[in-house]
């Protein structure tokens, strides 16, 4: 086992001051340990420069309500990413004169030496996220003699030497700090710069952007990108072949250009990063090269019928029943209704898929919609489609794995 430098400590001093005087402002949010790094950055000088907000949302229901979302594991490197991601769109409010690409989200989970048993090894994930790029690091401290003040002091080192890097700052000395012994295979690193259309996207510069056919980045020019008569919209995560089938007899009816439509933005959710952005352009591609896929800053139904016009959306009958829900417009139905009249105005269309709901398969034709929805509704009917698999389950089935 490792042992760390009694000295571990003296260069996070250094290190704030330099990041301090990065020109970066940063949210920062730890949850598990490594919370040391929120001391040395807040006790160095310059800190109102750099710090807009440290939280550490501790307790697993502070953790949920920071990320929006219940997490599949609490200390792993997707949850760490969602932290970095929340992060910085609080950055985002709380800074909203400064420059979108100097700000910087940072998210940390840690799972150090406790009095409890442990489901899982010792390990720290951090991960940043700014305007242009997603970044996770995680580092396992299996090499470190099992120890709650050696494992936050190894933590506090690594989370600040991560910061440091995200903010352009290089320093040996607080690496070195880390034990060294088998450094290299207790790292993990991944991450990525988000194409330039993509990071429009984040930044809300631009409301979509188009892909080409047989590729997972060319993109369109926003002025020339193409008309679109079938929409398909999904986080497809992953996709799989229910969803191919969709398409095809979306085409089959419609006889018209189709797009997979990915909104990088959810109503109650947190924006995709750049590397949640890749993966599921990848998957997509990896099951269709041909059609094209859009990505936008539209999340609800009203906004994606503003960027396609005339389009007919491609839906799974339990998404047409949740446009159907009032409590979906804080349970006004006048404010639905007139989403839906806009939804019309546009001249778009749904073609209604049927799905199993509470244990039966549904159609169109099985719910009781308000009649101006209704009316610009198409139905498949299970003679024509049935696929019992949902993404949900795949994704289930993989962890399971």
């Amino acid at each position: 086992m490792a042992t760390l430098p009694d000295d571990s400590a003296v260069a996070w001093p250094a290190v704030a001051a330099q990041i301090h005087a990065s020109g970066r402002q940063m949210v920062l949010a730890v949850t598990g340990g490594g919370t040391g790094a929120v001391s040395a950055l807040l006790q160095t000088p310059g800190a109102s420069r750099t710090m807009l907000e440290a939280v550490v949302p501790y307790a697993h229901a502070a953790l949920v309500d920071w990320i929006g979302a219940v997490p599949e594991q609490a200390c792993s490197a997707a949850t760490a990413r969602a932290m970095a991601m929340a992060s910085y769109m609080r950055a985002r409010g709380l800074a909203p004169a400064a420059d979108p690409r100097s700000l910087l989200g940072v998210g940390a989970t840690a799972s150090l030496a406790t009095d409890r048993p442990k489901l899982g090894g010792r390990r720290i994930h951090v991960a940043w996220q700014s305007a242009e790029q997603t970044w996770v690091e995680s580092y396992c401290l299996a090499d470190i003699t099992p120890n709650r003040a050696d494992d936050e002091r190894a933590s506090t080192s690594f989370l600040l030497w991560i910061i440091a890097g995200a903010c352009g700052v290089k320093d040996a000395k607080l690496y070195q700090s880390l034990p060294t012994s088998r450094q290299d295979e207790l790292l993990q690193v991944n991450g990525g710069r988000g194409e330039f259309p993509q990071q429009d996207l984040l930044m809300g510069k631009r409301r979509f952007a188009v892909l080409k056919a047989e590729s997972s980045f060319n993109y369109f020019p926003e002025s020339d990108s193409p008309a679109v008569g079938i929409v398909f919209p999904g986080a497809f995560n992953p996709p799989h072949a229910g969803h191919l089938r969709m398409m095809e007899i979306a085409e089959q009816r419609v006889k018209a250009p189709a797009a997979w439509e990915l909104s990088i933005t959810n109503v109650d959710k947190l924006p995709l990063d750049f590397m949640s952005m890749k993966e599921r352009i990848t998957a997509i591609r990896a099951s269709d090269d041909k059609r094209l896929v859009a990505l936008t800053r539209a999340p609800t139904f009203r906004e994606k019928s503003e960027l396609f016009p005339r389009a007919t959306f491609v839906v799974g009958i339990d998404t047409l029943a949740r446009i159907a829900e009032p409590r979906y417009y804080d349970g006004d139905e006048v404010r639905r209704d007139a989403a839906i009249s806009e939804i019309a105005s546009q001249g778009c269309r749904f073609l209604a898929f049927g799905r199993m709901i509470e244990g039966e398969f549904t159609v169109l034709s099985d719910l009781n919609l308000p009649p101006a929805l209704a009316a610009i509704c198409d139905e498949v009917s299970a003679g024509e489609f049935r696929e019992d698999v949902s993404s949900t389950e795949l994704r289930s089935a993989l962890v399971d794995s």
